[in-house]
């Protein structure tokens, strides 16, 4: 391929500059493995990323897109073979590293694990790191002996998100009782169609606990909100109980009364999809292709292009984008 076509963030004075560009696939990172990129994803983080947001770019220009899969072109450390289809999330691609909006891009072998059998490549970016996270988040409740029961429900914040979504299809479909919980009480059917058993309006939760411990409500809790929403949940959440936080869309601080800690033993679980070890996630991914239906991943998802992708940036920021949104790299192929 003589050029790649590439999303590139550039530096400028008050907001960094988005263009659409050819690049000489020489300008990539020596790195041993070299990847086309079929796919890859609109996540919070890539928001972030194009709007020049949280000081996640150490230098520019820079190329966004936190995953990425692809088909290996050549790969100089021998993990991988060439025609071998691989997925790259986490280690800080896209945000330390020149990520998966291009055509290409070099990686190294570690950061990389086989495309399951199972998935198709579009269907492995439709569950993407927020899929990755949620099943993170459900293994380490599980983990904290966090079983479905009949008589109280997994709560599920930000439900209609990316993270919340996927959460929803996979704890439904694991036996929980879901409670899903957005501030967009217009996607309470796509929740039940995900399965959701219960829609909760996100403002029962945002304005914090009224007294440090609450009535008891939710069997355990992912949560990609935090904030003031994840005090309120933590004062709700039944004896024994486990609140996975994979997320910040509500605020990055909370203040909380240590009560719930102390007198019901209820644990928060920080998930790390960005560090998260190989064989973690090798089995989330597997665990991912079992569970998740393919009709469901297609009502979830939205494709777009390279072309499209600035006009969502301030959109999923917004919190205005529903599901996943799949970046075709090579549209019409």
């Amino acid at each position: 391929m003589s050029s790649i076509r590439a999303l590139v963030v550039r530096e400028a004075q008050d907001q960094p500059s988005i263009t659409i560009e050819e690049l000489d696939p020489a300008t990539l990172a020596e790195r041993p493995l070299k990847v086309r990129v079929a796919y890859s994803t609109l996540n919070y983080k890539d928001g972030m990323v194009m709007r020049g947001l949280g000081r996640l770019v150490r230098s520019y220009p820079h190329i966004p897109g936190v995953d990425l899969v692809g088909e290996v072109i050549e790969d100089a450390s021998m993990t991988f073979q060439p025609g071998e289809w691989i997925i790259a999330t986490g280690y800080r691609i896209g945000e330390l590293y020149w990520g998966g909006y291009a055509q290409q891009a070099t990686l190294d072998p570690a950061w990389a694990v086989r495309l399951p059998p199972a998935l198709t490549p579009r269907h492995s970016m439709a569950i993407g790191t927020a899929g990755l996270s949620a099943m993170l988040a459900i293994m380490a409740l599980e983990h904290m002996g966090v079983q479905p029961v009949n008589d109280a429900p997994l709560l599920v914040t930000g439900a209609a998100g990316g993270v919340g979504s996927i959460a929803v299809a996979i704890a439904s479909r694991l036996g929980y009782q879901v409670a899903g919980s957005t501030g967009r009480m217009s996607e309470s059917d796509y929740l039940t169609r995900l399965g959701a058993t219960t829609i909760v309006p996100r403002s029962d939760l945002e304005t914090g606990p009224e007294r440090p411990l609450e009535s008891e409500h939710w069997l355990g809790c992912i949560d990609s909100v935090g904030g003031p929403t994840l005090a309120r949940v933590l004062a709700q959440t039944r004896s024994r109980g486990a609140i996975a936080s994979v997320g910040l869309a509500g605020g990055a601080q909370f203040s909380a009364s240590v009560m719930p800690f102390l007198l019901r033993g209820v644990s928060i679980l920080g998930i790390d999809s960005v560090n998260a070890p190989q064989t973690t996630r090798t089995r989330a991914w597997e665990r991912l292709s079992e569970l998740l239906d393919r009709d469901l991943l297609d009502q979830l998802t939205t494709e777009i292009t390279l072309d499209d992708l600035p006009g969502y940036a301030d959109r999923i920021l917004s919190g205005q984008v529903r599901g996943r949104v799949v970046v075709n790299l090579h549209p019409g192929l």
